[in-house]
């Protein structure tokens, strides 16, 4: 483990130092900070010096469920500047302040055809590296851009944007892409069910569709953001009966025209379907593991005619979008960051994500940062 930064790492990489600091996960829900290698790149790639990188539930379930072997350095939402450039790069220059995908699809197969991206066999493949097995490499001070990302995977930030800003952009975009395949028409209601960063994430982009919102969570101080950021009403979760009859009374009796799973929990698909019409839309967001089981009526499902939806990672189709949005300040983002933790403390970082308190909400990780 490693307990201070030292000032100059001996021989540099282009201008980065040959060694670097990274939290690397070591397998057996470990991860330890230690001083490695600076990524080496080649023709195609970039080098890029990680300003700010988003703490993600994603990885934290890697992490915590031990799903992959170390070591691994992962983190995937991702703000820095470019340091030096492989040979053929004409689009990026060094100094450039850019943020990156971790996972762009071929474009040319049977599943991009059908814009499921995210069930492209390239798409699978992770392009972005700090070191080991390619794992996003967003919580190392350096990472490495592997060519078919360089090609179409980043977006440069425009001057006055915050690095941590900037590292929204690729949650946003796996929310927008969500919000799209809802389709959300003005008038009606959609419930989204946790107002943590992705749920707040959600109630902006709903809100902007003239939808009208009603969040639900069991923090009061995320519900207040909620109302701030465009909810009409909100409700602790766990009140059930006052859900529905605020859900209800919304609706004039029928229930939810949409709903939103934003966040993973016991009974929580359950009760999309208790809140909703006959005939409403319900989208799973946060069902990322395949350990967790849902039991609902079918009857609920095939005589009440609602249709499950599954939403997964970004679209590359909505880069530009998601981009933009969090660029031009359109959405109140700033309000979701709780939280910035230097390199040496992430696992404090992880613990908090894991288990938050009324305070917070997205933390962001400042490789560069010691203390």
């Amino acid at each position: 483990m490693i307990t201070s930064l030292t000032e100059d790492q001996a021989t540099a990489v282009g201008s980065a130092p040959a060694k670097m600091k990274a939290a690397v996960y070591v397998g057996n829900h470990t991860v330890d900070v230690c001083e490695i290698d600076t990524p080496r790149i080649g023709p195609g790639e970039l080098l890029v010096r990680v300003e700010a990188c988003g703490i993600c539930h994603t990885d934290l379930k890697k992490i915590e469920h031990d799903l992959l072997p170390g070591p691994r350095i992962f983190g995937h939402e991702t703000a820095g500047t470019v340091v030096s450039t492989g040979e053929g790069v004409t689009n990026f220059s060094p100094g450039d302040r850019v943020v990156a995908f971790h996972h762009i699809p071929c474009g040319n197969c049977f599943y991009c055809f059908r814009k499921l991206y995210a069930q492209c066999p390239v798409y699978k493949k992770v392009g972005i590296t700090a070191g080991y097995e390619p794992a996003g490499g967003g919580f190392g001070q350096y990472i490495r851009i592997m060519d078919w990302i360089v090609e179409r995977g980043l977006e440069k930030i425009p001057p006055g944007v915050s690095f941590e800003r900037a590292s929204l952009v690729e949650p946003l975009n796996t929310c927008l892409k969500a919000v799209m395949q809802l389709d959300p028409q003005p008038g009606e209601v959609c419930a989204v069910l946790g107002q943590g960063p992705i749920g707040l994430m959600f109630t902006m982009l709903v809100d902007r569709t003239g939808a009208r919102v009603f969040a639900t969570d069991t923090m009061g101080p995320r519900l207040a953001i909620s109302r701030k950021v465009g909810a009409t009403e909100t409700c602790d979760g766990r009140m059930t009966t006052e859900v529905d009859h605020f859900i209800r009374a919304m609706t004039d009796g029928r229930g939810a025209d949409l709903v939103v799973v934003a966040t993973s929990g016991p009974g929580l698909v359950e009760q999309a379907v208790l809140c909703s019409r006959p005939g409403a839309r319900i989208l799973l967001f946060a069902q990322t593991s395949h350990k967790e089981r849902i039991e609902v009526s079918g009857a609920d499902v095939c005589v009440a005619e609602r249709t499950l939806l599954g939403s997964y990672s970004a679209s590359v189709d909505l880069q530009k979008l998601s981009a933009n949005l969090v660029f031009n300040g359109e959405l109140p983002l700033d309000k979701l960051i709780s939280h910035r933790v230097p390199l040496n403390q992430i696992q404090a970082g992880f613990e908090l994500a894991l288990h938050p308190d009324e305070k917070s909400l997205k933390i962001i990780v400042e490789p560069q940062r010691w203390s």
